[in-house]
């Protein structure tokens, strides 16, 4: 009989091994199911999250695509204003020769629609009925006659020999 209480004992100390491993594993599992709410609570906040950072990023993309609309817009708005602020300074300097050559300063100088070299305002254009005699000076109302000049310029043309 000693072999069978030895086996006895042997078998006892394990089921008491086994007893204390099932009690720290049962604490183990009972945390695990207490804390299973949270958990749960845990994995909808996060699937809340990610929903409002899909919104965000698509309410960002639909921002992009109406700021890059807006920025074509004003690149070409900028393109424009460069235009006419060139061609605007070129107006303004035209009248300045054209106020100096009424005042007898110096002669204007003005580029032929049809040729590239420069035109003495006081010569007749090729074809031109109206011209004046040598001795006389060209005034603005004369160049309006001679060369084609848009409506903007014929505008500025005019509120000038209103204001002198």
């Amino acid at each position: 009989m000693t072999i069978s209480l030895f086996i006895d004992i042997v078998v006892a100390l394990l089921l008491a091994v086994t007893i204390g491993y099932a009690v720290v594993l049962n604490k183990r599992l009972g945390s695990l199911r207490r804390d299973r709410g949270e958990l749960e609570k845990l994995a909808v906040n996060f699937h809340a999250s990610t929903e409002r950072a899909d919104d965000s990023i698509a309410r960002l993309k639909s921002s992009v695509a109406g700021l890059q609309e807006q920025i074509g817009k004003a690149e070409s708005m900028r393109d424009d204003l460069i235009f006419l602020t060139e061609r605007g300074g070129s107006a303004a300097d035209r009248l300045e020769e054209m106020v100096r050559q009424s005042r007898g300063d110096a002669p204007i100088m003005a580029r032929s629609p049809t040729r590239q070299e420069p035109v003495m305002e006081n010569t007749p254009a090729k074809g031109a009925t109206n011209s004046k005699p040598p001795g006389l000076k060209a005034t603005a109302s004369d160049r309006i006659d001679s060369e084609p000049v848009s409506e903007a310029e014929k505008e500025l043309l005019k509120a000038l020999r209103s204001a002198s």
